[in-house]
């Protein structure tokens, strides 16, 4: 079956969520602000879920029209496909969002909506009860300027979710936005990758998993694993061929320092349970005291935003280091998550 897909993404990141559709093999069709919209079929289904790092989530679109009155969209909802996503039993939710358009009560349109899919529902299954036992389906409707777009959420909870976190630290950065960094970094595996304020390891553990080609959904479920019309035999097979394409004999330089001991602990057990504590190296370590581990590195980390009582001398002091670090190594690349606009000015 032919369906039209939608991969949401963190404002600005969307070619890189391209660029990973299409390492998949998919048709991309258009690309938005927030979302990359492509082909695929019920496999690609679990594909997209199980690979793509820098998407939030993975949507299947449904339909899209204008609507100007609720009679507008309750009967271009009845007349979408519903019995062919949605068994019997089937549970669904509906959810609503509505921007400059004229049907502006979410409340009103999530009713209508739910009222739609049950009305085609009970005409194709020939029934008024709907008992919704089942697997679960979250129907979306997003308003915008009145043209209405229904998907239904294929994810379940955002794909930053991969399961390894089990340690945290104040403010980490989300996996799928480490994941974005290395690919535009455009780190490759012989080179040493460095992340001199690690926290809880993120940025190292996605780095760690590009290098082995770990798939980043693979020690998770997701909404979809249960529908029928995908098949639990099409999940048991991608996950089969995922594990088949890590390369578990690639030798990594990977490291993640961190002044606060806690958050290397914290990153050590993320990583262990990530699979990936072999080829990282986490150490409490103060940024001025880096050494030069080889040429060619690449420096990738979230510093604090120096935004909070006590931060500000931190970046400075980070800004400094930096500074005198990028002198004694030109050959070093450097990629900072910041508030700041002039990081740049005093880094370099």
């Amino acid at each position: 079956m032919k369906l039209e897909l939608i991969a949401t993404a963190t404002f600005g990141l969307e070619a890189v969520v391209k660029r990973e559709i299409q390492e998949l093999g998919y048709k991309i069709i258009k690309t938005e602000d927030g979302k990359v919209t492509y082909l695929g079929n019920e496999r690609a289904v679990a594909k997209s879920n199980l690979w793509l790092r820098s998407a939030d989530r993975v949507l299947l679109k449904m339909g899209e029209f204008k609507a100007y009155e609720f009679e507008e969209l309750f009967q271009q909802t009845k007349a979408l496909a519903w019995e062919q996503l949605i068994p019997e039993d089937g549970k669904f939710t509906v959810n609503c969002t509505s921007v400059k358009s004229k049907l502006h009560s979410v409340p009103a349109c999530q009713s209508i909506v739910k009222k739609a899919v049950v009305e085609r529902m009970k005409e194709f299954y020939d029934t008024e009860i709907f008992e919704e036992t089942g697997a679960e389906y979250t129907i979306k409707l997003t308003l915008l300027k009145d043209r209405a777009t229904i998907t239904v959420d294929t994810s379940g909870p955002g794909l930053h979710k991969r399961g390894y976190r089990v340690k945290d630290v104040a403010a980490p950065i989300k996996e799928t936005l480490a994941a974005a960094l290395v690919q535009l970094s455009f780190w490759n595996p012989e080179r040493i990758l460095v992340d001199t304020c690690c926290g809880s390891g993120t940025i190292p553990i996605e780095a760690a998993m590009i290098g082995r080609n770990i798939a980043p959904g693979l020690n998770r479920k997701f909404a979809s694993d249960e529908w029928e019309f995908i098949g639990k035999d099409v999940w048991r097979e991608e996950r089969k061929a995922a594990f088949e394409k890590i390369d578990y004999e690639r030798e990594l330089n990977i490291y993640g320092f961190d002044i606060n001991g806690r958050a290397v602990l914290a990153a050590r057990e993320n990583a262990e349970e990530a699979g990936v504590d072999d080829c990282i190296a986490f150490k409490r370590a103060d940024v001025a005291d880096m050494k030069a581990a080889g040429r060619n590195g690449i420096i990738i980390t979230n510093p604090p935003y120096g935004e909070r009582i006590g931060e500000k001398k931190e970046i400075e002091n980070i800004y400094g280091a930096f500074r005198t670090y990028f002198q004694n190594n030109p050959d070093w690349s450097l990629f900072v998550v910041t508030t700041d606009k002039d990081a740049e000015e005093k880094i370099m």
